[in-house]
């Protein structure tokens, strides 16, 4: 069964930084894009950063500059770095996969979510 673990969530108050980490198992690594969306309260989720297999990635406007995704094909897992936090990035954070290309809409897999709150 696949799983995605998300953990590296917390609070933080705004200008500073925070690394989530999403770790898959019983996944077939290298048939996926590796993605990081967001939901705050009363809002739609989002997506705020795919990265490829081989390293192309994206980034939703709000979070370039600040954000930066990676990945380790060798121990399943990929990573957000948040840098320059601001309290508009509160939100809960989730891993997902989607099969093969990063411009599918809708990932076949999801993580639980871990919350990141920025206080001002």
């Amino acid at each position: 069964q696949v799983q995605l673990v998300e953990s590296g969530g917390g609070s933080v108050q705004a200008g500073g930084s925070l690394r989530l980490s999403c770790a898959a198992s019983e996944l077939t690594y290298s048939s996926y894009c590796m993605t990081w969306y967001r939901q705050a309260p009363e809002k739609e989720r989002e997506e705020v950063a795919s990265i490829a297999y081989y390293g192309a990635t994206t980034y939703a406007d709000s979070v370039k500059g600040r954000f930066t995704i990676s990945r380790d094909n060798i121990r399943n897992t990929h990573y957000l770095q948040m840098n320059s936090l601001k309290p508009e990035d509160t939100a809960k954070y989730y891993c997902a996969a989607k099969l093969r290309y990063c411009s599918r809409e809708r990932p076949a897999y999801w993580g639980q979510g871990t919350q990141v709150t920025v206080s001002s």
